[in-house]
């Protein structure tokens, strides 16, 4: 049986580029006409995405594979860790919920689940010409190591050259790279055969004794010095991205609530590209002055985030906003939290057993075990707030969610025609009660009919995001020598 050739991407630290560089390279590949695939043994993000046959993903493999326009697959990211605590999370395993555990009982599980994540790197290897892999966070970490199954426990099932990437534009890329080395075992540090360095701002040329040096001290190869890009129009996956303040200059304003547990803020970042738009994210109640549109938006941890809006003031704001006809739209965990009232019977997100809403849509949410994923097409109602010009339009979008919403009496805020690859459907979803409406579909905002009833007037940038990406890492990159790793001629 033929195997696919793979190439692991490693970092320094979380947030340094491994993730746009894999993407960068599964387009270079794939447009080469080779079948190529990521891959990501475990990945931690609040920014998932659904696959077409309803798994639970992390948001980075998605674009990942779409990238390498191969279909989205669970196997891709067959462990998802959404942090609920700052000690425990919710552990996703190949696109289904496994159980929500604290750190120390998923460290004594990781052994175990080394045998999913390796027969998921096998049907990969065996549908495709190459698997480019993503590490997580850093292969230095040593208190990790014992039970590591996403750096170097990964590059050496899969017999994978590794590159490592720093970021310089935090500074110490030199002492990260020198020192990562360093930390690694003779055995993992013969495995890292490229270097490289991402995010540099400037002529690239002035950094030529930085390679020398890094060269010499270290005798591998710098495949690239690759200049700051800025927007890619890629959504992010990592919280340490998330827009912070205030974007854009328009002259109508869309508040975003800041929730704590805020989840899929990726489906945001459209609007934060809207120059007639000026999107502020909010934490306290002055700052909800003058927006035309407050969105409430999904959460991880939905108690949790209620009672954080009420004791930051945000809570009544918001019902004082609604009572004076101020557009209010909550989206998914957003949604739950503007209703009457949210049932856990069974402790699925919190020991709550029931909690009473903002009491602005008058449906009822009840917390399942089994969680929802799927994509969706919603056609939109009429007389949305804020909305309305979009009224009768579809959107595609997708569901992630436990909470079960009834609706009593209000109207809904659209229709699902689609589900999944169902276009048999047709199912009433959201609310809408005067100002305030509510949906449980996540990505309207993706979709360039919902940001035109917004005001938005932006023309799209008719390149396709991806090959911008590949075209600027292919400009920096020594695609000669990272060809010559994977056994692939050179273009």
């Amino acid at each position: 049986m033929t195997r696919a050739r793979t190439i692991m991407i490693q970092g320094t630290a979380s947030s340094v580029g491994k993730s746009l560089l894999t993407t960068a390279l599964c387009r270079i590949w794939a447009r080469r006409g080779l079948r190529v695939a990521p891959f990501k043994a475990q990945n931690m993000a609040l920014n998932s995405a659904v696959t077409p046959d309803g798994g639970e993903i992390g948001r980075a493999q998605l674009a990942q594979a779409e990238a390498a326009r191969a279909r989205p697959h669970v196997d891709m990211n067959p462990i998802l860790l959404k942090p609920e605590t700052h000690s425990s999370s919710q552990v996703v395993v190949l696109g289904r919920v496994l159980g929500s555990m604290h750190f120390r009982e998923y460290q004594r599980k990781k052994l175990e689940l080394r045998e999913v994540v390796g027969a998921a790197l096998d049907r990969l290897r065996a549908d495709h010409d190459v698997v480019v892999i993503e590490g997580a966070g850093s292969p230095a970490e040593v208190n990790l190591k014992a039970g590591d199954l996403v750096n170097m426990w990964v590059a050496e099932r899969a017999d994978a050259p590794v590159v490592l990437v720093t970021d310089i534009e935090r500074g110490g890329a030199l002492a990260a790279l020198v020192g990562t080395l360093e930390l690694l075992d003779p055995a993992e540090r013969a495995r890292v055969r490229a270097l490289v360095v991402n995010k540099f701002r400037g002529d690239p040329t002035l950094f030529t004794d930085g390679v020398t040096f890094l060269e010499e001290r270290t005798r591998i190869r710098v495949a690239g010095v690759v200049p700051h890009l800025g927007d890619t129009r890629i959504a992010s996956e990592d919280s340490l991205e998330l827009h912070r303040g205030t974007s854009g200059d328009g002259a109508r304003t869309i508040a975003i609530v800041k929730l704590p547990r805020l989840s899929n803020f990726d489906e945001f970042e459209p609007l934060l590209r809207e120059p007639s738009l000026r999107v502020r994210w909010v934490e306290r109640r002055a700052e909800l002055d003058g927006a035309a549109l407050v969105i409430v938006p999904g959460t991880k941890t939905t108690a949790a985030d209620l009672a954080w809006l009420r004791h930051s003031g945000l809570a009544g704001a918001l019902v004082e906003r609604a009572a004076a006809s101020g557009p209010i739209l909550g989206i998914c965990g957003g949604y739950q939290m503007l209703g009457e009232r949210i049932l856990d019977p069974d402790g699925v997100e919190s020991p709550e057993r029931e909690l009473a809403g903002l009491g602005l849509l008058p449906v009822v949410t009840r917390f399942a075990r089994d969680k929802i994923t799927r994509p969706v097409r919603l056609q939109l109602g009429d007389g949305l707030p804020l909305l309305d010009g979009a009224g009768g339009r579809a959107a595609d979008g997708y569901e992630i969610h436990c909470g079960r919403v009834e609706r009593h009496g209000a109207r809904p805020f659209g229709t699902i025609v689609r589900r999944g690859d169902d276009e048999r459907a047709h199912e009433p979803e959201g609310a809408v009660a005067g100002a305030v409406a509510g949906t449980l579909v996540h990505g309207l905002f993706e979709n360039a009919v919902v940001r035109a009833a917004l005001g938005a007037g932006h023309a799209a940038d008719a390149r396709d995001p991806y090959d911008v990406l590949a075209d600027h890492f292919a400009a920096a990159l020594d695609l000669v020598h990272l060809d010559a790793l994977v056994g692939l001629p050179s273009a």
